[in-house]
């Protein structure tokens, strides 16, 4: 189930959009997984116009499953990693209420990358435990932005899982695609070596000098694997929206097994889109969107081509279903008759 509504308050101009219902101080959400579901996000934005959109965040700390046997406290928006998706149109009005858990441990904040204005929205929002604030902005450029808790040590913090994406349209939106789909990339530095069970705690040395037991995807190994795949059909366009929390690690986003048909470069959406690309570098803070067109079936990788940091977790699978097209990739056996088997 979405966990996104929107409705209209009052004049054509004004919406209220709930953002990631809330899932209240320390509430068993029944969930093993901190991972947000790639599809979970709201749709494109239909109106031709500026409006005021209400957004609500609530900081949530969590225990949850990092690995098969291994948990780690996670910090959250709205208890998941990445935190929802926020999708807004330039000019729009984002009037955000920020709320940080009464049973929290920290104080928590949000800093926008979309914000023109001190902090990005963090100097308005550092908030203590039970309490709450806010503060609003005008989204003046379209383009996909990363957002964050931005409270000291604010690596830590990111690395606990406290970032998201925001999507600011440009006016008349983006093109039509089939599927949308939301990942982000981060590590989490733990004392627990890579693999090692049990509750996994921040190791402050590895993470000052960055060097991450875990790589993920959406805030765990194996989040987006087998029945947790993305899915997919043949002959559908897919527009990926992938960000990089970080902190500190630069992504080489690469599809095994795909060449994306288009890329905002840097999440850049007015900008002329680059054509046929093999591998994307996005910056930690930083975001991009791919467009893949899937042409025959079979399971897909989405990786960081920096490779290594696949035997630490930083792997998903895109799960594409339709029949063959042997013109386009045949493993018959008419291939190896070729080869003289």
């Amino acid at each position: 189930m979405s966990r996104f509504k929107q409705a209209l308050t009052g004049t054509a101009s004004a919406m209220t959009l709930l953002v990631g219902l809330s899932l209240g101080a320390g509430a068993d959400t029944g969930m093993t997984s901190i991972a947000l579901d790639p599809a979970d996000m709201p749709p494109p934005i239909a109106r031709d116009h500026a409006a005021t959109i209400k957004l609500e965040l609530e900081t949530i700390e969590r225990e949850a499953e990092l690995a098969d046997g291994t948990t780690f406290r996670f910090w959250t928006f709205n208890g998941t990693v990445p935190g929802p998706f926020v999708r807004a149109r330039v000019g729009d009005t984002v009037e955000v209420a920020f709320r940080n858990a009464a049973d929290s441990t920290m104080f928590h904040s949000v800093d926008f990358h979309a914000v023109t204005g001190p902090g990005g929205g963090a100097v308005a929002t550092q908030t203590a435990p039970g309490d709450h604030t806010g503060f609003s902005f005008k989204a003046m450029k379209p383009g996909i932005y990363v957002y964050h808790c931005a409270t000291p040590m604010v690596a830590d913090h990111i690395q606990a899982g406290m970032y998201g994406l925001i999507l600011v349209e440009p006016e008349g939106g983006l093109p039509p695609v089939d599927r949308e789909i939301y990942v982000m990339q981060g590590e989490v530095y733990t004392e627990l070596a890579y693999g090692k069970k049990g509750e996994a705690f921040t190791d402050y040395d590895k993470l000052l000098d960055e060097k991450p037991e875990y790589y993920v995807f959406n805030g765990a190994v194996g989040a987006l694997t087998g029945d947790n795949a993305i899915e997919a059909k043949v002959g559908e366009t897919m527009r990926i929206f992938f960000g990089v929390g970080g902190p500190n690690k630069t992504s080489s986003f690469h599809v095994i097994g795909e060449i994306m048909d288009k890329v905002y470069t840097h999440g850049s959406l007015v900008s002329a889109a680059s054509i046929d690309v093999q591998t994307v570098t996005v910056a930690p803070g930083g975001a991009t969107v791919a467009e893949v067109t899937f042409d025959v079936p079979g399971v897909y990788l989405l990786v960081d081509h920096a490779l290594s940091r696949l035997e630490r977790g930083l792997v998903a699978q895109i799960k594409v279903e339709g029949p063959d097209d042997a013109a386009i990739f045949d493993t018959g056996d008419a291939v190896l008759n070729m080869a003289g088997h």
